[in-house]
């Protein structure tokens, strides 16, 4: 065949493709767009390829904004980012295959941290799914690969039932433990009239609510309570007024796992902090008749960071989880409330209302919480102090700042020392599955979310060269995020831990580039600073720009900067 025979079929193929595109019907990808309008979706975080192109027909003409990170794992990163802060799925349009194997680190951190993410992909066509042909993109069933990642995996075998499907994914979001859903849509299904297809959002179902029973023997026990004492994680993020509340009628001690800080703020005085894994707060949990644990797993790495199995419970532990099977994992509960801990926490008020409390508590409540604090402080070395410094520097020079923290050390430390102000204000990716490279993607969605808002990226150089690129993506988006680089000059705490543990250093220090040059030639501003004043300069004018800051703290300067 010679290329004028080419080019001719070609060009029937496109007047073909014009003439369905003239036809009145939306296709399935085109109603997809139309249904996310309506369900109120903002952005689509995404790569554009071959099999995903009909997804994108709908957008251009549609309220939403597209993002287009240069991996999918940062696609996933960014919308886990933006649901962080907004409490709203992040949604990402992903192709099949490798797109979806590059996303799949990010829907597992997502998992883990019960973040709502809806990832819509493409597959290859229905008589193809599972044949073996090698066709391009072709996984032997992608569903399967991704049904573990995920609340639900569904394949979509016939246009008519997006809307339902959407709407199962919805209801998850709403009123279910928050985790990705993926929907993934054959070739030949994306570009199938819709024109059977009911185009409009169904009633969504509210949050469970927990049992009258449970709630009375909750209640019964924390009112007889000498020395009550609240664990609240993330599942509670959205209960910050209900908590307080109930804190403060029990005059109960509060710790937070790191993706609750802020739901007590700062300088309260019933707030522990997040200092779990320590051994004055643990005495001090262990010395609680009553435990309420409040949209908590309980786990690792939240409670035994230090990995010595040190965490216990000796009194009687009510828990609060919309997640029934949730509440029988790691300890098991005297009362087990399933539903919804907004619902859950302001019923227990209520109930409480009422009781007349113990009142032998002199040593309880804010004066055992401030011995601890002390404690705790006094417990700090010198390296501990000056990062806590820097978090400090950053909060005080920002006001309404988002920390997205990555897998370093000044995350690690801010963990157990950052009391953040406000829900929603301090998240990073070193709990749960703990990756690396999440910081850098995730500000940019949380940047997207909360435009007016300034928004920090705390990231280690071994990190930020995970997802580098994605300082093109926050350049070509307009986002002015500012990252805050930790050079230690490769992966510094595994370098720590080999030498701890006597393990000649191998794989730790690695080659580091010239960061500055690297943000100069993606389009962004970069300075190096070495002191306090320094930073405070350099944030003030990054939080003014409208395009991405790099700021690089080389930690050897950095601890020599320690608060007396």
């Amino acid at each position: 065949m010679n290329y004028p025979d080419i080019t001719a079929r070609l060009n029937d193929a496109a007047d073909r493709a014009t003439t369905r595109r003239a036809k009145p019907d939306l296709t399935c990808g085109e109603a997809l767009v139309t249904l996310l309008e309506e369900y109120g979706v903002q952005y689509v975080f995404g790569i554009p390829g071959v099999h995903t192109v009909e997804l994108y027909r709908g957008i251009a003409a549609s309220s939403i904004r597209h993002v287009t990170p240069r991996h999918e794992q940062g696609a996933g990163f960014m919308a886990d980012g933006y649901a962080r802060v907004t409490g709203k799925p992040g949604v990402c349009f992903i192709i099949t295959g490798p797109g979806m194997t590059n996303i799949a680190t990010a829907m597992a951190q997502a998992y883990a941290d019960s973040i709502p993410m809806l990832v819509i992909s493409s597959v290859n066509a229905r008589r193809e799914l599972g044949s073996g042909d090698g066709r391009l993109h072709e996984l032997p069933s992608q569903h399967t690969v991704f049904a573990g990642l995920t609340a639900f995996s569904h394949t979509l075998l016939d246009a008519a039932e997006l809307p339902q499907v959407l709407a199962r994914a919805f209801a998850v979001f709403e009123s279910a433990r928050p985790r990705p859903v993926h929907i993934e849509i054959p070739l030949d299904v994306i570009v199938a009239p819709a024109s059977v297809m009911k185009r409009t959002r169904p009633a969504l179902p509210a949050k469970p609510a927990a049992s009258a029973d449970a709630l009375a023997a909750a209640a019964d026990l924390l009112a007889e309570a000498h020395r009550p004492l609240i664990l609240a994680g993330g599942g509670a993020v959205h209960a910050a007024a209900e908590l307080r509340e109930l804190a403060e009628r029990l005059e109960a001690p509060v710790a937070l796992t790191i993706n609750a800080k802020g739901l007590l703020p700062c300088g309260h005085p019933l707030l522990i902090g997040s200092t779990q894994s320590l051994p004055q707060p643990r005495a001090m949990i262990r010395d609680a008749d009553v435990v309420l644990a409040v949209g908590t797993e309980l786990g690792e790495t939240d409670y035994d960071v230090v990995f010595d199995g040190g965490f216990a419970i000796d009194g009687r532990l009510i828990r609060i989880d919309i997640d029934a099977q949730q509440l029988m994992r790691n300890f098991h509960p005297d009362v087990a409330i399933a539903g919804d801990a907004q619902q859950a926490l302001g019923s227990l008020s209520l109930r409480l209302h009422e009781r007349t409390l113990p009142a032998s508590r002199a040593d309880w409540g804010a004066s055992r919480v401030a011995m601890v604090r002390d404690a705790v402080m006094a417990s700090f070395d010198s390296s501990t102090r000056s990062q806590k410094h820097l978090i400090d520097t950053i909060v005080s020079t920002l006001p309404g700042v988002i920390v997205a923290g990555d897998s370093t050390s000044p995350v690690y430390v801010g963990n157990f020392v950052h009391d953040a102000p406000a829900p929603r204000s301090w998240f990073n990716s070193s709990t749960g599955y703990g990756t690396l490279g999440y910081g850098l993607p995730a500000a940019i969605g949380a940047k997207l979310a909360a435009r007016a808002r300034p928004v920090v990226c705390l990231i280690g150089d071994g990190g930020l060269q995970f997802t580098l690129p994605e300082l093109a993506s926050a350049v070509e988006a307009q986002v002015p995020v500012i990252v805050l680089l930790w050079n230690n000059f490769g992966y510094g705490e595994i370098r720590k831990y080999m030498t701890r543990h006597d393990i000649t250093h191998v794989g730790v220090d690695i080659h580091t580039p010239d960061f500055m040059a690297l943000a100069r030639g993606f389009g962004c501003a970069a300075c190096r600073v070495e002191n306090r004043q320094a930073l405070i300069a350099q944030l003030q004018q990054a939080a003014l720009r409208q395009v991405p800051t790099v700021i690089e703290i080389q930690e050897s300067d950095w601890f020599e900067q320690v608060p007396a």
